[in-house]
C-alpha cells in the first residue's frame, strides 16, 4: 500500500470513527460503525490505526464531508468502485439516521 493510500485510508477511518463517536443516536452510531467495518473489509483488515489528530473538522457537517471525500479518493488506488460506492451509501444512510 502506498503512503498516500495509507494516509487517505487513515483519514477516512478517523472521520468515520469520530462520526460514530459523536452520533446523536445509537442507531446512527451503529450505522457509522458498519460503514467503517465495510471499509476495513475492502482492505482485508490491513488498515492503519485510527488517528484523531488527522481530524481537524470544526463541525459535524464538515467531518461528514471530509469522510465522503476521503472515501471517494480511495478510488484512485485501484479499489473496486462498487465497494467504495457501497461504503458511501452506508455513510449516507448513517448520516440520515443521525439527523432524523
Amino acid at each position: 500500500m502506498l503512503i498516500a493510500h495509507t494516509h487517505t485510508l487513515a483519514l477516512a477511518r478517523s472521520c468515520i470513527a469520530e462520526l460514530a463517536d459523536t452520533a446523536f443516536t445509537a442507531d446512527a452510531s451503529s450505522a457509522y460503525e458498519q460503514a467503517l467495518a465495510a471499509l476495513d473489509l475492502i482492505h482485508a483488515d490491513h488498515v492503519p490505526a485510527i488517528d484523531t489528530t488527522l481530524v481537524c473538522a470544526e463541525t459535524e457537517r464538515q467531518l461528514f464531508v471530509d469522510a465522503l471525500e476521503a472515501v471517494t479518493r480511495l478510488r484512485a488506488y485501484g479499489l473496486d468502485v462498487l465497494h467504495i460506492d457501497l461504503v458511501l451509501a452506508m455513510l449516507g444512510t448513517a448520516h440520515e439516521l443521525d439527523h432524523c
